[in-house]
């Protein structure tokens, strides 16, 4: 075979893979996309069932009432307690990065607590990031952090 082909063959393959990959990539983020509005209308009907497949074992939140939820089960506890319980609840995704099997999503959401959810009856601005991870076929949100937009006095 001679080196002009050679090369020329090389690049085709290299671009193909290259190709490949973008595709993949906007793929896996069309699926980070639909998993974060499950997550959020799971989280608004404090549907523990769907979030067990959306959140890891592991998962974990740094929260917005400034402390760690180590683990999902103290994060369930928190819902069966009404202590994490929406009226509504709005997220909007601000920038999202796959880097092969992990994802990384930051965003905005406006929520309005209830019943015995800390600020009930207010309506909440928040700024979030979730770390998403992929396990054997799925996407799984491993941690979140959120914290409360505090409006600076005028």
């Amino acid at each position: 075979m001679s080196r002009p082909l050679t090369v020329l063959l090389l690049l085709s393959v290299l671009a193909g893979t290259a190709l490949a990959q973008t595709s993949n990539s906007a793929s896996n983020e069309a699926v980070i996309r639909s998993l974060e509005k499950r997550v959020t209308a799971s989280v608004l009907r404090r549907d523990t069932a769907a979030l067990r497949s959306l959140w890891s074992e592991q998962f974990m939140v740094n929260s917005p009432r400034n402390v760690v939820a180590p683990n999902r089960r103290t994060v369930f506890d928190l819902m069966n307690r009404g202590i994490i319980q929406y009226a509504s609840f709005e997220s909007t995704i601000e920038h999202l990065l796959v880097d092969g099997a992990a994802a990384v999503v930051m965003g905005r959401e406006t929520v309005r607590p209830t019943g015995n959810a800390p600020r009930a009856g207010q309506t909440v601005q928040r700024r979030f990031t979730h770390f998403w991870r992929k396990q054997g076929e799925q996407w799984m949100v491993l941690a979140r952090h959120a914290h409360i937009i505090h409006r600076a006095e005028p």
